[in-house]
């Protein structure tokens, strides 16, 4: 199995496990931008702790892999910082009106079978595609 495979994968059961241990741990699911968002907007002070450790794990555990690794993957990201920075704010956009992110309706969602999840995750996934061909193809920014 290809190196790519094997990270792919672990990645996922990370997440996976994450994903069980929040729930198990606090009753509540592990909806990242839920997490983040409550730290910035002040709903979560009651559990800002949990919440920047999870935060804190999110960020420090990749780095831990990544010194033991044997090698950094390839990624196909653009070097286009205007690109980036409209990306990364339409995602916050999106998972401000979704409720969730990926984390949460796609990981913790699909896996209880919630229809909110499920529906929220195919709209997004449908919503990426459609963005990556519109970016890709007829603006050739990406």
């Amino acid at each position: 199995m290809e190196a790519e495979w094997i990270r792919g994968l672990a990645g996922g059961i990370l997440i996976g496990l994450g994903g069980a241990v929040y729930l198990l741990g606090n009753g509540r699911i592990m909806g990242a931008s839920g997490i983040l968002g409550g730290l910035l907007d002040g709903s979560g002070r009651s559990t800002a702790v949990e919440r920047l450790a999870f935060l804190a794990g999110v960020f420090t555990v990749p780095l831990l892999i990544g010194t033991f690794a044997d090698g950094t993957p390839e990624t196909h990201i653009t070097s286009n910082a205007a690109v980036l920075i409209l990306a990364g704010l339409l995602v916050g956009v999106g998972t401000r009106a979704a409720n969730g992110c990926t984390s949460g309706h796609g990981v913790c969602g699909i896996s209880r079978l919630s229809l909110r999840g499920i529906a929220a995750t195919a709209v997004f996934m449908f919503a990426g595609i459609l963005t990556l061909a519109v970016m890709r193809r007829l603006l050739g920014v990406i």
